[in-house]
């Protein structure tokens, strides 16, 4: 999955490179739209579904990713297409929008823990209640943070490719170095005798074993994603290795966390974006996206889970030192 996602960006960037001339931003504004469709049309929503889908759980930056997209769309401009929007700030609004299809997945995949977590707070379910409250003080530092500092970081940072590309590359450095640590850790074996011994354990085996502290913790890692590239998905499983829970908890951590982060995201840039939607583009593109986020999702969280039992995190470190190196590559020679 992500030598797909490497080979369809490079072979995009590389083609936009060598033949400037037919660039799709150009293409756009030199046509003349006739209605909101052309502006943000299908083939732009299947294939933005298909980047959230794949780049929001993965430790990768699904915000990095889809303004990538957008630049390679032609979607990146600063053209009107309305009395009071631009094609960019309509098409920065969507890629928050999508995420509801890769919101449905995390339901649909996770619908059991998510009852347990609902019965909890009906005091039917002692462990779902710890456990939404864990991750209801785990989202209050991004919420505080975020709603802060979310206007000046879209005006410092925004699409820019450097801050992104520096991310990226920071990102899979942390993530080398916490893998390293972690495989250092003692074997299963090894803790095993520990606790025989009363000695503390140094894997967390469920999610309501954290306590609130090191919920907190996770939380605060969490607004690091507020740089775009740094990747919501990675500072949260990071943080989870580093307060104690195995991969696969983490990554599970990582996405019922998700689920309320972006829900708020989403309804937030409903609540402030949405009559830019309305006006700029139709409501049946905007499904296809959110549906084709939500199928991928899917397959993304499998793969996710999968590759962080057999080989870590290794593989998406690299991966994001070697998609920051392209835009280095492709990109930024044009500004």
């Amino acid at each position: 999955m992500l030598l797909l996602l490497f080979a369809l960006f490079s072979n995009t960037a590389s083609l936009c490179a060598e033949t400037p001339e037919i660039t799709p931003l150009e293409n756009r504004i030199d046509s003349t739209p006739s209605d909101n469709s052309d502006y943000l049309n299908y083939i732009d929503c299947l294939i933005l579904g298909i980047v959230e889908g794949i780049t929001e759980y993965l430790p990768i930056s699904s915000t990095g990713h889809l303004l990538i997209t957008n630049q390679l769309l032609g979607l990146n401009s600063d053209i009107p297409i309305s009395d009071e929007y631009s094609l960019k700030e309509a098409a920065f609004a969507y890629i928050i929008i999508i995420q509801a299809g890769a919101i449905l997945a995390v339901i649909f995949l996770y619908w059991k823990t998510i009852l347990q977590i609902l019965m909890g707070f009906m005091g039917k379910n002692p462990k779902g209640r710890k456990l939404g409250l864990l991750l209801i003080i785990a989202f209050l530092p991004a919420a505080f943070i975020g709603l802060a500092l979310n206007d000046w970081i879209e005006q410092q940072l925004g699409d820019n490719l450097i801050a992104i590309a520096l991310a990226l590359f920071l990102g899979g450095i942390v993530m080398l170095i916490t893998e390293k640590k972690r495989k250092k850790e003692p074997s299963r074996e090894a803790q095993a005798q520990a606790q025989a011994q009363t000695q503390p354990l140094s894997k967390l085996s469920e999610l309501d074993q954290l306590n609130f502290k090191q919920a907190l913790s996770i939380g605060f890692a969490q607004c690091l994603a507020l740089w775009p590239g740094m990747s919501r998905s990675m500072v949260t499983i990071i943080g989870g290795y580093w307060v104690g829970l195995a991969p696969k908890k983490a990554a599970e951590f990582s996405f019922l966390l998700g689920l309320i982060t972006l829900s708020a995201a989403s309804a937030y840039k409903v609540l402030t974006d949405g009559a830019m939607l309305t006006q700029t583009m139709e409501i049946k593109p905007m499904l296809i996206g959110c549906l084709v986020a939500f199928i991928s999702a899917i397959y993304a969280i499998r793969f996710l889970v999968t590759c962080l039992t057999r080989y870590g995190l290794a593989p998406f470190a690299w991966y994001r030192i070697g998609l920051a190196f392209m835009i280095i590559l492709f990109f930024l020679p044009k500004f």
